[in-house]
């Protein structure tokens, strides 16, 4: 059954699509939801007089998603919750914890269902979760769980010193090894 969308379906399309569903579908959940309607003759004439205006408003969506991706993109949130030995929480981070992080921390509001983690944050650390605003566009988010920025600091100059004490050591042990 041939469809025109009324709004934007995640892996269907957007508003003014016209999408081939099952009739079912279109039935009891889009027509009753008002997320589409019948592709008649009727209504495919308005679409094609209503084409300007949804140009308009998906072009002011996109430029809202990009601003909103300048404004997340590369950003630090952290998420306090309790470390165990080693650095396992007692629990997960969960999508709906980081859309609060983002709201309080960057006063940014997202729904958490746009929060692609995959699976739960298990291991205290930095992570880079990613956000879908609008279609394609996604914007990615440093995620500090059990740890703040600076001791995340403090730490990756501890490993890059420990690190360059082994060069030496293994420059020292060639210079050695050569004489």
């Amino acid at each position: 059954m041939k469809v025109i969308l009324l709004g934007e379906i995640k892996g269907k399309g957007g508003e003014g699509d016209i999408v081939d569903v099952a009739q079912g579908y279109a039935e009891n959940y889009l027509f009753p939801k008002k997320l589409a309607v019948a592709a008649t003759k009727g209504e495919l004439k308005q679409l094609e007089q209503r084409r300007n205006n949804i140009a308009k408003r998906e072009e002011k969506r996109l430029a809202d998603a990009n601003a909103l991706k300048a404004n997340l993109d590369g950003k630090q949130v952290t998420v306090d919750v309790k470390v165990g030995d080693e650095g396992i929480l007692f629990g997960s981070v969960t999508a709906a914890m980081v859309a609060d992080a983002v709201k309080d921390q960057l006063g940014v509001e997202i729904d958490r269902k746009r929060v692609e983690l995959g699976k739960p944050i298990k291991v205290a650390g930095a992570h880079t979760v990613a956000i879908s605003l609008y279609r394609e566009i996604r914007a990615e988010v440093v995620v500090l769980v059990g740890v703040t920025a600076e001791e995340l600091a403090a730490e990756s100059e501890t490993a890059e010193t420990e690190a360059e004490a082994e060069v030496e050591v293994a420059e020292e042990a060639t210079e050695e090894a050569a004489e």
